[in-house]
């Protein structure tokens, strides 16, 4: 189900990364870039195996979305192995942060904070931090890894590179970090995209197999990642008002300044012709099977859920997670993601930051 596993049979260069780590001071982070299929989980798995071999106490950060080692997808995830693992799949998340998709894409704020905030943690007690990212090193990526570096100042930077692919990003930072540039290995595999969503569906399925499904009251709990339940609700009018000139019906209304949103089903199949600077939909069905987080007071997410259905006039929400119901009463905020995934991990599609 995991792409990388750990393995000896590596490029010798691999093997010099490990006493660059030790011979600087500690803590060292490390941040390891490379575009898709590079062998970037399958350094971390190494570099963590042997530090750990060597006593050093390791954080590993999986920034992956789209391809997780560390269960789920979605999420940014961080673990402390203690001894030596396969697969990052065998590391159990001490936390998660939510990001709620599977690409980076629309989501630059969500993966630089979730790694600066678990890159925090885990400086409170490794002695090495390896941070494997996603494979976006083009166009917006290239953004993305450069903010990230920013923010996380990592004192490595490993480059995985067939040429010079990766040199407008860590080119910059030259002088403030040790920038370590290392082939891409012959024994990498390529992956087709059809490939990597089956990997994804196993690891959705597995991670929900033994989920149960709950009603949650949506009275006291903080709702973000949306625009569902901002501003007011909208008047019994202006809701007859909609109806009538879209052929809509309306679940649910909200009117942010002088924007409206609404929760709608159509009424026919035809063009329907609006102003998106004032008026935003969503569609009711996309609401279904839609991937959430359960976050804590510190702004942790403690698992994921999978919306099934909201009901606007109770005001609750049905859910299936793998959470135990102890786990949920620490649940102070329901974040919404953008895809939509089944129970048995088919991935039923992702929506776009404004569809929500």
């Amino acid at each position: 189900m995991n792409k990388a596993r750990y393995t000896n049979k590596i490029p010798e260069d691999r093997r010099e990364v490990i006493k660059v780590i030790e011979e600087l001071r500690r803590p060292v982070k490390v941040m390891i870039l490379g575009g898709v299929d590079s062998g970037k989980t399958t350094l971390a798995v190494f570099l963590t195996n042997e530090l750990l071999k060597s006593g050093f106490k390791v954080g590993v950060i999986d920034s992956d979305v789209g391809q997780k080692g560390i269960l789920p997808p979605g999420l940014i995830s961080l673990g402390f192995p203690e001894k030596v693992f396969n697969s990052l799949e065998e590391i159990k998340a001490e936390k998660h942060y939510f990001v709620g998709t599977i690409t980076p894409n629309q989501f630059f704020g969500e993966m630089i904070t979730g790694v600066k905030l678990l890159v925090n943690e885990a400086l409170d007690t490794a002695d090495v931090v390896i941070i494997d990212t996603t494979g976006l090193i083009h166009g917006p990526g290239v953004e993305l890894k450069r903010m990230k570096i920013e923010v996380i100042q990592p004192e490595i930077i490993i480059a995985l590179q067939k040429n010079d692919e990766l040199e407008n990003i860590i080119q910059p930072f030259e002088k403030k970090a040790k920038v370590l540039r290392l082939k891409i290995s012959e024994n990498a595999k390529l992956h087709t995209r059809e490939e990597r969503r089956q990997i994804r569906r196993e690891k959705w399925r597995k991670y929900f197999e033994q989920a149960q499904e709950y009603t949650i009251s949506l009275q006291n709990m903080i709702i973000s990642g949306t625009w569902i339940f901002q501003g007011e609700e909208i008047t019994k009018k202006e809701k007859e008002m909609l109806e009538n000139l879209f052929k809509w019906i309306i679940f649910h209304g909200r009117k942010v300044s002088n924007k409206y949103f609404v929760v709608k089903a159509d009424i026919g199949n035809f063009p329907r012709s609006f102003n998106k600077n004032t008026l935003l939909t969503c569609d009711f069905e996309n609401l279904s099977n839609l991937i959430v987080g359960f976050i804590d007071k510190k702004g942790f997410c403690l698992g994921l859920g999978i919306l099934k259905l909201i009901n606007f006039r109770e005001f609750t929400a049905q859910v299936i997670t793998p959470l135990k119901k102890e786990d949920l009463e620490n649940v102070v905020e329901l974040r919404f993601g953008r895809i939509r995934v089944r129970e048995d991990g088919e991935e039923l599609g992702l929506l776009s930051r404004e569809a929500l």
